[in-house]
């Protein structure tokens, strides 16, 4: 995505050199707005791994992160271990559906989520920004 051709056209159309400068700061963080927006959107349809915004220079790039593979579980491991957990019911409700999502039992879909460490549906629940910027 290439903010600086947006933004040199809206620098044209404004013949106020004050004005333009103020346009040209905004349309920046319009167009930053407008990517995580984007991969907000891409990542509540994704089945695994997430989109991230980054950027290059003052160009913001929507880049794909794939989600680390789980470990696989030990030879020997008898699957019989048991835990208890309890959990609010809108919380329980929603793993219930993330769970029919993904088209699997409430069981799968929690061993494979803590087997990878975290759950990709938490990063899409908040904005994160990554990367370096210049002042």
């Amino acid at each position: 995505m290439e903010a600086s051709t947006i933004v040199t056209a809206v620098r044209r159309e404004v013949a106020d050199d004050r004005a333009a400068a103020s346009l040209e700061v905004a349309a920046h963080v319009w167009l930053l707005d407008l990517a995580a927006q984007a991969a907000d959107q891409l990542n509540a349809q994704l089945p695994a791994g997430h989109v991230e915004v980054r950027l290059s220079g003052r160009d913001p790039e929507l880049v794909y992160v794939a989600d680390a593979e789980p470990e696989p579980v030990p030879a020997g491991d008898d699957n019989d271990a048991r835990i208890t957990l309890r959990l609010p019911e809108s919380l329980k409700a929603k793993v219930e559906q993330w769970a029919a999502d993904d088209g699997v039992s409430v069981n799968t879909w929690l061993v494979r989520t803590v087997a990878r460490g975290n759950s990709s549906r938490s990063r899409a629940a908040g904005r994160r920004l990554t990367g370096y910027g210049r002042g």
